[in-house]
């Protein structure tokens, strides 16, 4: 478990963490997004011990991270500003990890190289940024590592190399009990494989939730009524957003879905629908709740 207690940094005058708290839990993939500038890779850098923090604590399975070697044989970061040395190849770079990583799997290494028909021997240097962004992905993945972090996880993938990438870490997860952090500024590139978000906003988680919870937990509703009707009739209903057009009302609205339908079925209602929420328009919501337009957060 990953434990971040009243984290603060600056650089210069710019205060990019301020009091940030937050706890990861073991074996889970918690995506973190955010604008540009939000902070992500600078927390990301500090729970990697690359940048120092200027007050609070991190904790990982119980242990301070700052200057802890032994500790950080379980952490493996990968950043956005992908760096390989000039002239290695893929084979150089997973020897590379494999001098640092007392657990490095290099026959795993090799297998998934092949599974994305990459060349072994082929220097990294000529590789598009997909590519490079694949290479350093397996890199971290065969290190075994029980943390695993990596900022923009998905820059430069295409769809299918994206979805076999997804695959590959769930299944790492599944397989080793690992805890993977990922940033993104697209939460569509997150919210088919993780199992929390959270939001970045002013040095600060802004709002944090798993995603079951944010999806089972919020519904779209459709209604007419045959007579005219406003907002107030629906005030069995916990809602977070209501819009009419014409005769038709659109609520977003939160709490239990059946309870819902029964409450709004005894209205005989012209048209009842409950449509899907994308995790977008669930964020997009939420913010509203809070007072913040989602756009202007991320």
């Amino acid at each position: 478990m990953i434990k971040i207690s009243n984290l603060s940094k600056t650089f210069g005058k710019k205060k990019v963490l301020d009091n940030l708290n937050c706890n990861i839990q073991t074996n889970s993939i918690y995506g973190l997004i955010g604008a540009n500038g939000a902070g992500k890779s600078t927390l990301l850098r500090i729970l990697n011990d690359i940048y120092k923090k200027d007050s609070g604590s991190i904790e990982i399975d119980g242990v301070e991270v700052e200057d802890n070697e032994e500790l950080k044989q379980n952490l493996v970061f990968i950043p956005d500003d992908l760096f390989f040395f000039p002239s290695y190849t893929i084979l150089d770079m997973g020897k590379f990890y494999q001098s640092m990583y007392k657990n490095f799997d290099m026959e795993y290494f090799k297998q998934l190289i092949k599974m994305l028909k990459l060349d072994l021997n082929e220097k990294i240097q000529n590789f598009s940024k997909g590519m490079k962004r694949q290479t350093a992905l397996i890199c971290a993945i065969a290190t075994n590592a029980s943390y695993m972090f990596f900022d923009e996880t998905f820059d430069g993938l295409d769809p299918v190399i994206r979805n076999i990438m997804k695959k590959i870490l769930i299944n790492q997860m599944e397989k080793k009990d690992t805890t993977i952090i990922m940033t993104s500024h697209n939460l569509r590139e997150l919210e088919d494989i993780c199992d929390n978000l959270g939001l970045l906003y002013k040095g600060g988680i802004l709002f944090e939730s798993d995603i079951n919870s944010l999806k089972t937990n919020m519904f779209k509703i459709q209604i007419s009524l045959k007579e005219d009707f406003g907002k107030d009739q629906f005030s069995e209903l916990d809602i977070m957003n209501y819009k009419k057009i014409g005769s038709i009302a659109t609520i977003i609205a939160k709490g239990d879905r059946e309870k819902a339908e029964e409450s709004l079925k005894r209205m005989n209602p012209v048209i009842l629908d409950f449509l899907p929420l994308t995790l977008e328009e669930v964020f997009i919501y939420e913010m509203e709740v809070l007072g913040y337009e989602f756009n202007q957060v991320i």
